[in-house]
């Protein structure tokens, strides 16, 4: 090395060596800042701050992989534990003001090593995501840090609650990591997921389309169903992730929180009304979320995937100040009967709820599976065997209260006593059987009915149908051979479901057979 070239290696190294850090990070947020609120967004600490409690968030390698002696301020992304109401929790934040949120090695070992420490810390873990994907100029290398992210997540999977937050665009073959997490929320504005982008779309197959329309916040909700919450914006979006955490533990191991709780006046109202709410003819639409919320804790009732697959209501409350997640046929919707989409839903946050030990409670009103060749070309076969799978796998607390009606094959994977519920309930006018009383004396009586002249068979179709549902379709038969515990009043809903919850808080959950893992219908 020449005198000239020591002599520059020295004075870079005096030059590192006199940085002024903190100086630096300012002047990175100013930077960031301009360039997030020109395009209305936050940067990635501002979503951060907002995420945690106050001055709680400490990140990890700041500069790490940038050189600041030369203005190169550091890696796309920020890691680091925060608390969220005083519970630790690890959040990595992309950062699209540096390099477009790109993700290259130090990223990839940045995110890695921060799941690695939720791991062993034990603790939930948030992405913000806001990335243009993976760093080109890395080549392969860069895809491969995608790959240890995605197996990073599903060794957390089930054992540390993960959420995601799309704050930004998340294209290629970035998108499965939030989709391999436990909740992805998604704002109207700004909040993209594709596979591939509407320019690689045109290229390939001619079609022109946008990127809301391709990719947007309300297509992933309500279509796709990748989404879990459709947020007005950032902050909304931020609000409903600090709400989830209510109900989840921080890791399987953990109870879920308990509040405390004390009935007030319009608690005992609501849940003393709740039969009003639902009508006496079955045929009659009705809002279940009003049911729920006439059931939980001060009414609140924090649900998910509202806009996707809406013949079904899921969600998370508290009853007695105990998270518990719910599961309701949604008469609004396709009269409540089960479909692809349903099913897939049904099944995926049972399975969340076992994951984390939050008791199952199913409110069912089910006239039974949608018919039609459209449903069994979707593999309405496959999809709701999920749904079987899903329940007949709980080894948490379930409970099920049939309201209105429970029929078919609808009625058995509805958290029935057969599939593994440990109470189910009934109304007094609840209706259970393998099919409707019209359709059954169709089948039973179709001699009887055919010798009826034919200005007969209507009157006479239905005086068999009225005898057959008096005589077959009520919850008695069912209390008679143990498939329903007890017959329950609407007004004593509440208590009934409480005091069921009660008693299996102590519930064994130790699996009965050891294996690799069972091989469901995935």
């Amino acid at each position: 090395m020449t005198a000239p070239e020591k002599t520059a290696k020295v004075e870079k190294i005096a030059a590192k060596a006199s940085v002024d850090y903190d100086a630096l990070a300012a002047a990175a947020d100013e930077k960031a800042q301009k360039f997030q609120h020109g395009k209305g967004k936050m940067t990635a600490r501002e979503r951060i701050d907002m995420l945690c409690d106050e001055g709680s968030f400490v990140e990890f390698g700041r500069f790490f992989g940038g050189d600041p002696a030369e203005g190169f301020l550091g890696s796309a992304v920020a890691t680091g534990f925060g608390t969220i109401d005083g519970r630790t929790v690890a959040i990595y934040a992309q950062d699209f003001s540096i390099r477009g949120g790109t993700l290259g090695k130090v990223e990839g070992q940045k995110i890695t090593d921060l799941i690695d420490r939720a791991i062993a810390e034990r603790v939930p873990c948030f992405g913000l995501l806001d990335s243009g994907g993976a760093r080109i100029q890395e080549g392969v290398a860069a895809l491969s840090w995608y790959g240890r992210i995605f197996r990073k997540s599903c060794e957390a999977s089930g054992f540390i609650p993960q959420i995601s937050l799309i704050l930004g665009p998340c294209a290629g073959g970035a998108v499965y990591s939030p989709a391999l997490t436990d909740f992805v929320i998604m704002p109207r504005e700004n909040s993209h997921m594709f596979v591939t982008g509407p320019d690689v779309v045109k290229a390939v197959t001619g079609e022109q389309i946008s990127l809301d329309d391709l990719g947007g916040a309300e297509m992933h909700n309500s279509v796709s169903g990748v989404a879990h919450y459709l947020a007005e914006d950032e902050e909304d979006a931020i609000d409903y992730a600090r709400a989830l955490l209510n109900y989840l533990p921080q890791n399987c191991n953990e109870e879920t929180p308990s509040y405390d709780y004390v009935p007030t006046k319009e608690d005992l109202e609501a849940a003393r009304g709740v039969g009003d709410i639902v009508p006496a003819d079955n045929r009659m639409p009705y809002d279940v979320v009003e049911v729920i919320e006439s059931l939980v804790d001060h009414g609140e009732f924090v649900e998910v995937q509202e806009h996707w697959a809406r013949s079904i209501v899921i969600g998370f409350a508290c009853i007695e100040g105990k998270p518990v997640g719910i599961v309701a046929d949604q008469p609004m919707h396709n009269a409540g009967t089960l479909d692809v989409e349903a099913s897939e839903k049904t099944a995926r946050f049972v399975r969340c709820c076992d994951a984390f030990g939050l008791p199952v409670v199913t409110l069912v009103d089910v006239p039974g599976y949608l018919p039609g060749a459209e449903q069994e070309r979707a593999g309405i076969i496959r999809r709701g065997a999920k749904v079987i799978y899903a329940y007949g796998n709980c080894t948490v607390p379930v409970v099920t209260m049939i309201t209105r009606k429970s029929y078919g094959g609808a009625y058995i994977v509805m958290g029935s006593k057969g599939i593994g519920a440990d109470f189910a309930f009934a109304w007094p006018d609840a209706e259970i059987a393998v099919m409707g009383a019209e359709g059954a004396v169709q089948i039973l009586r179709r001699r009887d009915i055919a010798a009826v002249p034919d200005e007969e068979k209507a009157d006479y179709t239905k005086q068999l149908a009225d005898e057959y549902q008096a005589e077959n379709i009520n919850p008695n038969f069912s209390v008679e051979t143990g498939e329903i515990d007890r017959i329950v009043a609407p007004a004593d809903t509440r208590d009934t479901l409480a005091s069921a919850l009660r008693s299996l808080r102590t519930k064994d959950r130790d699996r009965r057979h050891f294996k690799f893992h069972s091989n469901g219908p995935l």
